[in-house]
C-alpha cells in the first residue's frame, strides 16, 4: 500500500555549489548523494545538538531534503544564514510531495529508506499525483514499532546528535571532515561518553503517554525524560546506566506504567 506521508515538505538546494554548501553544514557525506539514493542527515547547533533532520535526495540537478512540514520554514532560514557568497538557491517545493510504502522494491522513483531496513520506500513526485494516497498513520506505526526517532522527537537544540541515534541510523559520516557541530560529535564518539539515548516507550495499560519533559523513574530514581509522544507511544532520552540497574523494576512516569524497549539496531 502506498500512502502520501502530507506531514513531511521538500527544500531544494540547488547551483553551482550546492553540494559543497550542504557538505559543509550537515552531518552526513553529501558528495555522492545521487537520483538513485538516499541519505539520512542533519543540521546541529555549533555545540552539537539536533536542530534539524531530513533525508536527501538529487531531482533535476537539485538536492531535495524531505523534512518534517511544520521545521521546512525554519530550516529554510537557517541554511539561508550560511549562504553568504556561496552560488546556491534555497527553495520550498510545495510542487513535490513525498510518497511511503512499506513492501515491494525499489523500483524509481522509490528508494529504499537508509535508517532502518524494515523502514520501507520513499518516492518524490508531483504533488497532484499523491492526493489520492494522503494519510500517514501506517508510516508512523511502524516508524515507532522499529524504534526510529525523527523530527520533533528530537525537539530542537535539546539533545545531542549521538543521544539521538543518530550515528546508529546512519546518519553520521565520521570520516567527511568538517560541519557544525562537528567537534564536539566527534569527541563524544571517539571518547565513548555518549550515556543516554532515545528510547522508544509505550504506556502498560494503552492510556496516553504524559507530556514531553515528565521525569521517567524508577525504585524513586530518574532514569530519563519523556521527549515526545503519539497516544500510547513515545521517545525518552533514557540513562542507560541506569536502565541496566532499574531491570525487573517497575518504572513510571507521573504515575503512568511504562514500558522501554531498547532496538536490536542500537549497539551502544
Amino acid at each position: 500500500m502506498t500512502v502520501w506521508l502530507n506531514d513531511r515538505a521538500l527544500i531544494a538546494v540547488s547551483g553551482p555549489d550546492a553540494r559543497e554548501f550542504l557538505q559543509g553544514l550537515v552531518t552526513n557525506d553529501v558528495l555522492g548523494v545521487g537520483p538513485a539514493s538516499l541519505r539520512y542527515a542533519a543540521f546541529l547547533t555549533p555545540q552539537g545538538k539536533i536542530l534539524f533532520d531530513f533525508l536527501i535526495v538529487e531531482r533535476d540537478g537539485a538536492l531535495l531534503l524531505d523534512c518534517p512540514a511544520g521545521m521546512r520554514d525554519a530550516l529554510g532560514k537557517r541554511l539561508s544564514l550560511y549562504r553568504l557568497r556561496a552560488k546556491v538557491a534555497i527553495a520550498p517545493r510545495d510542487d513535490l510531495a513525498v510518497l511511503w510504502r512499506r513492501d515491494g522494491e525499489a523500483v524509481f522513483p522509490f528508494i529504499r529508506d537508509p535508517r532502518h531496513p524494515q523502514l520501507g520506500f520513499r518516492a518524490i513526485v508531483p504533488r497532484d499525483e499523491a492526493t489520492p494516497y494522503e494519510g500517514s498513520a501506517q508510516y508512523h506505526a511502524l516508524r515507532l514499532d522499529c524504534g526510529v526517532p525523527e523530527g520533533g522527537d528530537f525537539g530542537q537544540d535539546r539533545i545531542f546528535a549521538l543521544d539521538g541515534d543518530l550515528d546508529e541510523l546512519g546518519g553520521v559520516d565520521f570520516g567527511k571532515g568538517c560541519y557544525v557541530g562537528q567537534e564536539l560529535t566527534a569527541r563524544m564518539k571517539h571518547r565513548g561518553t555518549a550515556r543516554k539515548r532515545l528510547l522508544p516507550i509505550a504506556t502498560l495499560d494503552g492510556g496516553a503517554l504524559p507530556a514531553a519533559e515528565t521525569s521517567i523513574a524508577a525504585a524513586g530514581r530518574e532514569i530519563g525524560t519523556i521527549q515526545s509522544s503519539l497516544d500510547d507511544r513515545g521517545f525518552a532520552l533514557i540513562r542507560l546506566d541506569r536502565l541496566e540497574e532499574a531491570s525487573g523494576q517497575t518504572v513510571s512516569a507521573a504515575q503512568t506504567h511504562i514500558r522501554i524497549a531498547k532496538p536490536a539496531w542500537l549497539f551502544a
